[in-house]
């Protein structure tokens, strides 16, 4: 491929999921590489694109020098290609938040999904994974992603917000059109776009203060009614924007990641069938699996950072301001970090993987996910057998989730 060429804005070159080989040849020819601007860029300002797993790293690990919020006096910034207004998106979402600020918040929200926490959830989560396998074992067939892979995340994000069952699919709804970019190109909204972001923020308006009256045990009542020292050393209650902020990410990034995470990880089994009959066999095989779905699905295509300052990367001089893109499964198949990259093995160990990132923004869902994906999976291969796909996968238009929309399965009942 010739990379003057190559555009990493055209939504077409996901279509069908991420272009291995184009960041395949990236790390080989060009680790550091500068996209120019296109007809795509939002912006009409190019980027950087780091491939390889060494220079992600140091790159996520270092936010003195590269801002998840944006270079300073900048007026706009954030974690997408895309310019957010500071003050609006960066600077106040969490993960377009830097320290101390951002460890600030996120030490008030990490209780409910330590480790200890999780402990006490899982037998809850393995009761709903039951009941969601119920729901589909005697029909012999369903959409994998909507019947199954989306339930027990939904579900459980729900749950860490206090938000009502019943109203988990309207999040869902919201929730999967504003991160569709099917009849839009980077940087462009829609009519539909607008009203499911406007219905889902008035939905979280009426949430938060619901919690601030009458708070609960949840994640969302900690924020809610917790107090973080701002920069003149005053502890002040978290303002309802960021909180606003902070309950739509938690809807997009607790539920749609870890979703595809488990629709594509069982398609990755299928289609390796001596590795699902080995974990299914024998599930102390189950911890290194999950971290090979998650290095396998990478469900977090990109995200950017921005030069603080002047500095060099590669052998490249990286101006200030200039816009940095960290591409996690191009580093999740880097050949000097793991062994044959594309061979999807369950036993792989070590796996140091970034699919939750690295250091200062490394989620803080990952344990969850680990939890939601092993329990899923658990269900799955103890009552269901025979799985197959009858028909293609159904992906989403974009380049920043590894996103599905639909997995037609067939299967049946263990006897």
């Amino acid at each position: 491929m010739n990379l003057a060429g190559l555009d990493l804005c055209d939504l077409d070159l996901f279509a069908d999921g991420f272009p291995e080989e184009v960041f395949t040849q990236l790390r080989s020819e060009a680790p550091v590489w500068w996209q120019p601007p296109t007809d795509h860029t939002p912006d009409g300002v190019g980027f950087w694109v780091l491939s390889r797993h060494a220079d992600i790293m140091s790159a996520a690990a270092d936010p003195e020098l590269f801002s998840s919020e944006r270079s300073p006096g900048a007026a706009g910034g954030g974690t997408i290609i895309q310019d957010l207004p500071y003050g609006f998106a960066s600077g106040v979402l969490l993960n377009m938040m830097d320290d101390p600020r951002h460890h600030r918040i996120r030490r008030l929200a990490t209780p409910p999904v330590a480790p200890k926490a999780l402990a006490r959830m899982e037998g809850e989560l393995r009761e709903r994974a039951r009941r969601i396998v119920d729901a589909i074992a005697e029909r012999g067939a369903c959409d994998f992603l909507a019947d199954v892979a989306v339930e027990l995340p939904l579900q459980a994000v729900a749950s860490l917000m206090g938000v009502p069952d019943g109203d988990r699919h309207d999040l869902m709804t919201w929730s999967n059109t504003t991160l569709d970019f099917d009849g839009r190109e980077l940087g462009e909204s829609s009519e539909d776009v607008a009203a499911a972001a406007a219905s889902m923020a008035a939905y979280g308006a009426d949430l938060i203060a619901e919690r601030k009256r009458s708070p609960s045990d949840d994640i969302l009542s900690a924020l809610a009614t917790g107090r973080v020292e701002a920069d003149d050393g005053e502890s002040r209650p978290i303002d309802d924007l960021e909180l606003l902020m902070f309950f739509n990410l938690l809807v997009v990034a607790g539920s749609e990641t870890t979703r595809n995470s488990i629709a594509l990880g069982l398609v990755a089994l299928m289609e390796h069938p001596d590795q699902l009959e080995a974990v299914r066999d024998d599930r102390s095989l189950m911890p290194t699996a999950v971290e090979e779905i998650l290095r396998w699905t990478t469900a977090t295509v990109y995200n950017r950072r921005t030069a603080i300052r002047d500095t060099e990367l590669g052998g490249h001089r990286i101006e200030q301001g200039a816009k940095v893109t960290l591409w996690w499964p191009s580093a999740n198949r880097h050949e000097s970090v793991f062994e044959d990259p594309y061979r999807f093995d369950i036993r792989r160990a070590p796996n140091p993987h970034l699919t939750f990132g690295h250091r200062t923004h490394f989620c803080m869902g990952a344990n969850l996910a680990r939890l939601e994906i092993r329990v899923m999976l658990d269900e799955l291969l103890d009552r269901l057998e025979g799985f197959a796909l009858t028909g293609p996968i159904g992906r989403v238009r974009t380049n920043k989730h590894a996103g599905v929309c639909r997995v037609p399965l067939s299967f049946q009942q263990r006897r």
